[in-house]
């Protein structure tokens, strides 16, 4: 599939609605190939991307399989998949976004980032620190997108464990934030192979960038440039602007550095971006470049301010994130001198649920309230977890659905009593379609 890269071709991704694969049909696109796409439905993503000049159609049908060199399809497609059947039907060569990586980075110089958690930041605030495309599973602010296109070697890319995707990613220096196991399933829940995986991602790359205070990472024996954030990370100061949150640190003897967000895991997160940049842009460039991070969608998202109320929305679904996003919003709180903080979950996927219950039923402490969603199944199916009786401790509220109302939230509990939101700090979690719900729309 060398010719991806030397002349012009039709390429059709099923499910290009996709956070992560509507980054690479935008960046093939760019490049100059014939892009097509397809989604079960029509997203505020599909809608862009036909405004962006490429060709959509929702939803899926077998109309859409014509005469395209090559199909991509993402992770959510299944094998009956109308378009996919087309497809292999016509002879035509379908890829996996992972088969795809490959062919989309074998010529570029890419700076990988991988982790369970902060991932999409720690790309993001690369992305400000160097020159170069971007590649990425969330939308940047600073340039209203997951995907930036320049004429150079260079690609910052987020690289997924989920698939082991990240394996095909080609890195040239790989950051990884840190190795909590995740997506197990993916690894027949066995730790060796999702370590191991791990480890072949970072000996793929000739400079590499590690938290060396996680568990697993602090094992390596590979050459690295290794962050010890209890002691290289020093003077950490939260500061509000106009209702915008920012972290200030010391980073070993580099000195002070300021970033979007709020807490701990900021400071981590920029402080790998920023040891990776050091190979590539002057530290005084990097100081000043920083400060052009505006923070991604979704994360620490904040929808709505003023002195009375807040409204977050944040991409946490696992209990490690949910923590940490929490211990910021009760900091922030504590600055806006706000005294009440509720949680709104929207479960992530059966499996993670399940598997992460004692995690999820530890997370939120502190919260003064906690309403809960349904689970957002993602095509699973079902697994039997007694919400009311294991979430107890916080006498949560469960209804079906919030939504948007001018300044708050408004939602109708299990009792048939409605309920709004208006005061204090409201954080909504989830990586299902509680974004959608708390914005009012797409």
């Amino acid at each position: 599939m060398q010719e991806l890269n030397n002349e012009i071709k039709k390429v059709h991704f099923i499910g290009i609605g996709g956070i992560g694969i509507s980054a690479i049909a935008r960046f093939l696109h760019e490049k100059g190939h014939k892009i097509s796409g397809s989604d079960i439905k029509e997203s505020k993503t599909t809608l862009e991307l036909k405004d962006e000049g490429i060709e959509v159609i929702t939803p899926h049908c077998k109309e859409a399989i014509k005469d395209q060199d090559f199909v991509v399809y993402s992770a959510a497609i299944k094998e009956d998949n109308i378009e996919l059947v087309e497809a292999r039907r016509k002879g035509i060569k379908c890829f996996s976004r992972k088969e795809i990586l490959p062919y989309v980075l074998e010529d570029k110089c890419v700076f990988a980032v991988a982790g369970a958690h902060g991932k999409s930041t720690t790309s993001a605030m690369l992305a400000s620190l160097i020159e170069g495309s971007v590649i990425i599973g969330a939308i940047s602010k600073q340039f209203g997108s997951n995907m930036r296109y320049a004429k150079s070697d260079n690609v910052v890319f987020e690289a997924d464990e989920s698939d082991s995707s990240f394996l095909n990613s080609n890195p040239y220096l790989a950051i990884v934030t840190n190795a909590e196991p995740e997506h197990m399933e993916h690894y027949d829940y066995d730790l060796a192979k999702f370590y191991a995986a791990y480890k072949g991602f970072l000996e793929r790359a000739k400079v590499r960038v590690i938290n060396a205070e996680d568990e697993f990472l602090s094992t390596l024996k590979l050459d690295a440039i290794r962050l010890y954030p209890s002691s290289d990370i020093t003077e950490l100061t939260m500061v509000v602007r106009d209702y915008q949150p920012y972290t200030s640190f010391n980073l070993k003897n580099l000195g002070k550095f300021e970033a979007f967000g709020m807490g701990e895991h900021i400071a981590i997160d920029a402080s790998l971006a920023i040891l990776a940049a050091m190979h590539e842009t002057p530290l005084k460039d990097i100081r000043e470049n920083l400060l052009n991070f505006k923070g991604i969608k979704k994360r620490f998202d904040i929808l709505s301010a003023n002195k009375n109320f807040v409204l977050i929305d944040d991409y946490a679904h696992h209990p490690t994130e949910i923590k940490a996003t929490l211990k910021s919003v009760f900091e922030y709180a504590k600055i806006l001198g706000i005294n009440s903080v509720t949680a709104i979950f929207q479960p992530h996927r059966y499996t993670r649920l399940s598997t992460n219950l004692a995690g999820f039923k530890e997370c939120f402490k502190g919260v003064d309230e906690l309403v809960i969603l349904p689970v957002y199944a993602a095509g699973e199916s079902p697994i039997e977890v007694d919400m009311k009786s294991e979430f107890s401790e916080y006498n949560p509220i469960f209804t079906d659905k919030v939504e948007r109302v001018e300044e708050g939230i408004e939602f109708t509990d299990e009792f048939g009593v409605k309920n709004r939101l208006s005061d204090g700090i409201v954080v909504g979690f989830g990586a299902g379609d509680i974004s959608v719900q708390l914005r009012g729309g797409y």
